[in-house]
């Protein structure tokens, strides 16, 4: 009986052994679809919960993008949670954080509405809408744990994705290297976002060459293939109503005569319903998921029959999560035009001290905002077993040296302006930037700036501007003695001319913080075209004519996280000015300073509700004379110059006094993404010698109340304001369009 029982089981063992070698393979091919493709996810999670085996993936796109990380060790229900809690938008937009930007890089975004290559004076159009950089960094930051792997067929699970070569349209298998960069080059849709270079080819979304690569998952040993297959079909011509649609029809003609032959050499062939969804409709994420796994559901019995042990549900060894590491080394490539030291002053890098993934992010954003390279990759290489990594970079530095900018704006002083930039990089040395901005339209402007910039060392600029405008105005406020000899006259039509030229040094401290010093050269004319009631001849009154020289001091800081519509961060701006000499045209010049500072403060208590609370004065020391450079109050709008502050409740340049002091409540909701309701507060006290008289700490002598509305376009913001004050018993609309320039 016992030698029975011992061949029993020796027979046992030996077909157990021959089931094992005999188990078939199991390949899973994702094809690409963009949004679409996030219907992988429920899949695997279908896949997972019968217990089947995936032994080998391949995959195209966002096919690539989510077999591969599952390939590194992802459960289904992580990368749920991965990409339920990723803003696309903001990934796929190159959004950098706005304290990622020095003050020149931050008025550069927030002025310039496009933005061209015009390298020996000849237009060109970038390689995508987006470089790609912030999906590559979000890649980088999920397959850490197996950034020492550059073969992938050593990952948890084989794997291999598809990209095109741009210039010979070829499918290439990318099996081994980075696999942050392989599935980034397989993600690169087409004019979206830029190719990716790898092996001196440059990729595109694979999509263009092989869709679903099946042929390949079947030559690697492939013994029974799953396909998921979340490609468009064709519509009927009602549903053509756009250029992108017939287009995206038109790309789809050859992917869907494909599948003809691709589709008989898949065993389990699964079709989730994706056509009420895009390929951009990532918002729509957990409808896609969901259709996924109501399709994988539907081959339940096929799926069944793969599985090691029916409705038992697999358990993957979850990802090491990686949260702090040291970095004990640095290697650069590519960097022909920045020298290292450029490059690890950006990263702020400091050896063999923690860092995390937010640390990182901050230096290669501050890298990205120069707009000098045109992707940066990197690794993150075990150096040991301590946590020591090198970071390996390899810099695409950008080719283009001219860039074309343009922009448009209307408001209720400037009236309406087109803008056109010109601007040169590496002029004269690796690190300046001139910048000439032409303004046409009702006011001619025009700003030069050229800026040396060392970074975190003094960095030295060179900036001249012309500013016009016309604006009614009351004739004591700029004049009194001509205010006296016109008693009839209350307000008159003024136009403002301002040619300034400076030269100055700044630092900057972690890129929000800066403090500067400069001298200054200013020739203001202010003037009026007068009729002369007994010849009705025209002549011009002038309140000023004169030029000025002196120097300049000021202190920045800026961490709101957007400039317009703020829902976060602290700004502060101090600045001293000292005038020690003038042509004199009034006859009445004596040096004199003027002294201003703002404070401002924004925080969102509550989901899309933002509190804007801010604070300003300034006053002048000595002369009280020359009232042209006064302060002067009223209207609503950014980046006045000199001393004209917005107020509401009343017109522009309606208060003015050689000191004021303000303070504004804003309250916005967000009432849709980019939609916002503001309803806002002003007082102030406006007064000759406000701080000697101590009328500062008095009840304010006005007030204003204003509701709005703010639309965030890609022209920058469109306003519309009504605004009222209690004092003067009159409303203003205010209208304003486009970035502020």
């Amino acid at each position: 009986m016992r030698k029975l029982l011992v061949l029993l089981f020796l027979f046992n063992s030996l077909f157990s052994i021959s089931q094992e070698k005999e188990s078939p393979k199991i390949g899973l091919v994702l094809s690409g679809g963009g949004a679409k493709g996030l219907a992988h996810i429920g899949v695997l999670k279908v896949l997972e919960e019968q217990g089947v085996k995936v032994d080998y993936i391949g995959g195209t796109s966002m096919g690539a993008i989510i077999g591969g990380l599952y390939a590194s060790g992802y459960t289904a229900y992580e990368l749920d949670s991965i990409f339920r809690n990723t803003n696309f938008n903001r990934l796929i937009q190159d959004d950098l954080p706005r304290r990622a930007k020095t003050f020149y890089e931050k008025e550069d975004s927030e002025k310039y509405a496009i933005t061209l290559p015009f390298d020996n004076f000849d237009i060109s159009f970038p390689s995508g809408l987006f470089k790609g950089q912030n999906i590559y960094n979000l890649m980088t930051r999920l397959t850490m744990h197996v950034s020492d792997v550059d073969d992938f067929s050593k990952l948890p699970i084989p794997f291999f994705c598809v990209a095109a070569n741009v210039e010979t349209g070829d499918a290439v298998i990318l099996d081994q290297g980075s696999l942050a960069k392989a599935i980034s080059a397989s993600g690169a849709i087409p004019t979206l976002l830029s190719p990716i270079k790898i092996d001196g080819q440059l990729l595109t979304d694979g999509g263009v060459a092989n869709n679903y690569p099946v042929e390949e998952l079947r030559r690697r040993g492939a013994d029974i293939i799953i396909g998921v297959d979340v490609q468009d079909s064709l519509v009927k011509r009602d549903k053509l109503r756009s250029v992108f649609e017939i287009m995206s029809q038109i790309s789809n003609f050859r992917t869907i005569n494909d599948m003809k032959n691709k589709r008989p050499l898949t065993d389990i062939y699964i079709k989730p319903n994706i056509s009420p969804f895009s390929v951009m409709s990532f918002d729509q994420g957990k409808a896609i998921i969901d259709s996924g796994k109501v399709a994988a559901l539907d081959k339940l019995k096929e799926l069944q029959q793969l599985s090691s042990g029916i409705g038992e549900a697999m358990n993957r060894k979850p990802v090491k999560k990686i949260t702090t590491f040291n970095i004990s080394a640095l290697t650069i490539q590519g960097n022909s035009t920045y020298p290292r030291a450029y490059v690890q002053g950006k990263l702020k890098l400091d050896y063999d001290k923690p860092y995390n993934f937010d640390d990182l992010s901050i230096g290669i954003n501050n890298l990205t905002a120069t707009g000098n390279f045109d992707r940066i990759n990197y690794q993150l290489i075990p150096r040991d077993n301590n946590g020591n990594y090198i970071l390996a970079m390899q810099m695409e530095e950008t080719e283009n040296k001219m860039l074309l900018r343009m922009g448009l704006h209307y408001d209720e002083l400037y009236k309406s302006g087109a803008l056109v930039n010109l601007t040169r990089k590496s002029s004269l040395f690796t690190n300046d930037v001139a910048s000439l901005d032409l303004i046409v339209g009702d006011n001619l402007r025009y700003n030069f700036n050229y800026y040396l910039d060392k970074g975190f060392y003094w960095s030295v600029g060179l900036n001249s501007r012309y500013n016009t405008f016309e604006n009614d105005i009351d004739l004591a406020a700029v004049n009194e003695e001509i205010s006296e000899r016109l008693q009839s006259v209350r307000e008159l039509e003024v136009n403002f001319k301002d040619f300034t030229n400076q030269i100055y040094l700044e630092t900057l401290f972690q890129q929000v913080f800066s403090i500067g010093i400069g001298l200054e050269h200013k020739y203001l004319k202010i003037s009026s075209a007068t009729v002369n009631a007994a010849d009705d001849s025209t002549s011009e009154l002038r309140f000023d004519n004169s030029h000025y020289a002196g120097g300049f001091g000021y202190l920045k800081f800026d961490s709101y996280d957007n400039k317009y519509f703020p829902s976060k961060g602290l700004s502060f701006q101090g600045d001293f000015h000292i005038y020690l000499y003038s042509s004199d045209y009034n006859n009445n010049f004596a040096e004199f300073s003027i002294a201003k500072g703002a404070i401002g403060y924004a925080v969102t208590p509550w989901e899309n509700f933002t509190t804007h609370i801010s604070t300003e004065t300034g006053f002048k020391i000595g002369n009280d004379r020359t009232q042209v450079l006064d302060f002067f109050l009223g209207g609503y709008g950014n980046d006045f110059i000199n001393n004209i502050k917005p107020f509401y409740g009343y017109d522009f340049l309606s208060l003015s006094a050689d000191s004021y002091i303000k303070a504004t409540l804003e309250l916005d909701y967000e009432i849709f993404r980019k939609n916002h309701v503001i309803a806002g507060a002003n007082i102030a006290n406006v007064e000759d010698r406000l701080y000697t008289t101590g009328n500062w700490l008095s009840m304010p002598d006005y007030s204003g109340y204003a509701l709005g509305y703010g639309l965030e376009t890609f022209m920058g913001p469109l306003e519309v304001k009504y605004t009222y004050s209690p004092q003067v018993k009159n409303s203003y609309w205010f209208f304003s369009l486009g970035f502020w320039f």
